[in-house]
């Protein structure tokens, strides 16, 4: 036993010595705190559900330590991720996010922010919901719009449910009649934005406006010019 363990004991010695001079250079090594933005990933989101709530995309992280292992710190040694493996719908709060992360013995974490995050899982629903066309401006003197139809007349609205259940139509972007004097078709983008919802698959319609013209409109005529007076010499006065 003995003999083992003064085997090779000059390489031991050595080897210890090394360690020792090397902890005491790092442990007397100037030390810095340095803060970090990190991007926090959300992954293993389960089928069918969506996170319907704002958080956060990057946490800032203090971190003191000698130099020397600050400036060797590799992005992956501080990112971080939020597992969301077989959770349900709900709100689930992730705390201590530091300890998730692995970073070099000698470096410690002295802040990180937000600390904690909440997430909320919603079920992914689909709502049909009818388009309604905007317009603005008016047809022509004489002119109106007998009807305005649109293909398709509803659309797929996907997301959260909860969100979902608010959404009663959406609308187009506005189409200019100001004096349109004859029918017209027009392709026109559908004007929508949820915040935890969108359009699944059809993002433009078709609008056909139908404009009419009134039979008893009758146009303004235009005014008669003053006759001109004549002198008793027969010439022309203004």
């Amino acid at each position: 036993m003995v003999e083992k363990i003064l085997e090779n004991w000059v390489l031991k010695f050595i080897s210890l010595a090394f360690a020792v001079v090397l902890w005491f250079f790092v442990m007397g090594e100037s030390r810095m705190e340095v803060t970090h933005v990190a991007p926090l990933e959300y992954k293993n989101l389960p089928e069918g559900l969506m996170i319907a709530n704002e958080v956060p995309t990057s946490v800032a992280i203090m971190i003191s330590g000698p130099r020397t292992l600050q400036v060797n710190l590799s992005p992956k040694d501080i990112s971080l991720s939020v597992d969301l493996k077989d959770l349900s719908a709900g709100v689930t709060s992730f705390k201590r996010l530091e300890e998730s992360l692995n970073i070099p013995t000698g470096l410690k974490i002295t802040r990180i922010s937000p600390s904690y995050v909440d997430v909320k899982l919603e079920r992914v629903r689909d709502r049909e919901v009818p388009v309604r066309v905007v317009v603005k401006g008016d047809p022509a003197s004489g002119f109106s719009v007998k009807s305005i139809k649109v293909v398709p007349e509803k659309v797929i609205v996907s997301g959260a449910e909860s969100e979902l259940k608010g959404v009663s139509e959406v609308v187009t972007e506005e189409i200019d009649l100001t004096n349109v004097q004859e029918s017209f078709t027009q392709a026109v983008a559908i004007n929508y934005t949820g915040n935890y919802t969108n359009l699944k698959e059809t993002k433009t319609v078709e609008a056909q406006i139908i404009v009419q013209q009134d039979p008893k409109h009758v146009p303004p005529q235009p005014a008669e010019e003053p006759a001109e007076a004549v002198n008793p010499e027969g010439e022309k006065t203004k």
